[in-house]
C-alpha cells in the first residue's frame, strides 16, 4: 500500500493532520531562521568599548560605534536606547524603564511563535487519537450490521483506518515536539544572555554617568568655596 493509500484509507481527520503538519514545517522552518540563521549578537568588547564612551560622557560617539558594530542585534538597540535617554538628561528611572520596554520588546521577538510548535503537536496527537476512535466505533458499527461474510472485510478496513490515523497524527507530532525542545531551549539561552547583558549595561550607564554628572556639579561648589574664603579674607 502506498503512502498516499494509506493516508486516504485514515478516513476525514487526516485532512486535519494535514494541515497541522504543514504548520508544523512552516513554523520549524520560520524559527530556524529566526533564532540560527539571522540571529547576530554583540561582538565580545562590545560593553568595553562602550564603557569607554560613557565614562567620557560621549553619548554621540556610542551611538554611532553601536550604530557601526551591533545596530542591528538586540543588545545595540537595547544600549542605543540608553545611549539616548543619558544624552537627553533622563533620570535613572526613566532609563530603566525605557531599556526594560526595549528587552521585553526583544524577547517577545524570539518567544512569540515557539509555543505553536507545541500546540500543533498536542493537536496533531489528538486528531490521531480521535480518527483511531471513530475508525473502532465505524468498524464495530458495522460488523454488527453486516452479514458473516462481510464482517471481516468491514473489521479489517475500520482497523486500518484507526491505525493509519494514529501513525499519521504520531508523524505529525514528533517533529513538532522536538522543535519545541530545541528551539525553547535555544529561546531560553539567548534570553538569558541578553538580559544579564542588558542589566550589566544599565548597571554601567547608572555608575558611570551618575559618575560624570557629580563631577560636574562638584566643580561650582568648589569654586563657591574659594570664593567664599577669599572674601572672609578680605
Amino acid at each position: 500500500m502506498s503512502l498516499l493509500e494509506q493516508f486516504q484509507a485514515g478516513g476525514f481527520f487526516m485532512y486535519f493532520i494535514a494541515l497541522f503538519g504543514l504548520l508544523t514545517v512552516a513554523f520549524i522552518i520560520e524559527r530556524f531562521v529566526a533564532l540560527y540563521a539571522t540571529f547576530k549578537e554583540a561582538p565580545k568588547d562590545f560593553r568595553k568599548n562602550i564603557l569607554g564612551f560613557i565614562a567620557q560622557g560621549n553619548f554621540k560617539a556610542a551611538q554611532d560605534y553601536i550604530d557601526m558594530s551591533a545596530g542591528n542585534t538586540s543588545l545595540g538597540k537595547i544600549t542605543s536606547v540608553a545611549c539616548k535617554m543619558r544624552k537627553s538628561g533622563a533620570g535613572d528611572e526613566a532609563l530603566q524603564a525605557r531599556m526594560d520596554e526595549q528587552l521585553s520588546k526583544e524577547i517577545s521577538s524570539y518567544d512569540k511563535r515557539t509555543g505553536f510548535l507545541a500546540m500543533f503537536g498536542n493537536v496533531s496527537t489528538l486528531f490521531g487519537l480521535l480518527g483511531t476512535v471513530t475508525g473502532l466505533i465505524s468498524s464495530f458499527a458495522g460488523v454488527a450490521a453486516a452479514s458473516p461474510v462481510e464482517r471481516a472485510n468491514l473489521l479489517s478496513q475500520g482497523i486500518s483506518e484507526a491505525l493509519n490515523s494514529t501513525a499519521f497524527g504520531l508523524v505529525a507530532a514528533i517533529p513538532a515536539l522536538v522543535a519545541f525542545a530545541i528551539y525553547q531551549n535555544r529561546t531560553e539561552k539567548i534570553v538569558g544572555s541578553l538580559t544579564e547583558q542588558s542589566s550589566e549595561i544599565y548597571h554601567d550607564f547608572l555608575f558611570y554617568t551618575e559618575s560624570h554628572e557629580s563631577e560636574e556639579k562638584a566643580v561650582p561648589v568648589a569654586a563657591s568655596q574659594v570664593a567664599s574664603e577669599v572674601m572672609a579674607r578680605n
